[in-house]
């Protein structure tokens, strides 16, 4: 899996998408970007995530690290886990809100249970709402190696606030 001391990562711009936001329901955002309707965010190019499944309350995306997420000792980085667990809580509830509703994380655990190596991609993100809520909801995560293993859970919070035209309410 070596394949040099160099990447180019691009993206589409997201500005369009975002426009659109405020006046979708969260799953059908989500759908729309799953569809490639929508641009996705750039973290996803960077991360070499995308999304394979938007549920009501669940998401899964399919992961790829490589040499760019490597930490010193050669395995991908416990941050990498972390950013694409935090995506998919966010993900889990922003399937659960209405047009109009945002979130941002307030709180993350990870727990990370083995060393993500070189060869454990694809990885899957699997983000499960717990509670949702008008102004705080929970959500749990695994990130699972392509084995079937588990490599890192997550739980956490996140705050649920006004967007677009209800944000000035």
């Amino acid at each position: 899996m070596h394949s040099g001391g160099e990447k180019t990562i691009t993206w589409q711009d997201a500005s369009p998408s975002l426009q659109q936001l405020p006046k979708l329901t969260g799953i059908d955002f989500l759908r729309k970007m799953m569809a490639g309707e929508l641009a996705g965010p750039s973290i996803s190019s960077t991360m070499q995530m995308h999304l394979t499944d938007v549920g009501e309350g669940t998401v899964t995306f399919e992961c790829v690290p490589d040499e760019s997420h490597f930490n010193p000792l050669g395995t991908i980085h416990g941050g990498y886990a972390c950013t694409v667990l935090d995506s998919a809580l966010g993900c889990a509830v922003q399937t659960t809100l209405p047009q109009g509703v945002g979130y941002t994380s307030i709180e993350i655990k990870i727990n990370y249970l083995r060393p993500i190596m070189p060869d454990s991609a694809p990885l899957r993100a699997i983000g499960t709402v717990t509670k949702p809520g008008n102004r705080v909801a929970f959500a749990d995560g695994e990130l699972i190696d392509a084995t079937g293993r588990v490599v890192a859970t997550a739980t956490g919070s996140l705050l649920v606030f006004a967007i677009g035209e209800a944000a000035t309410r």
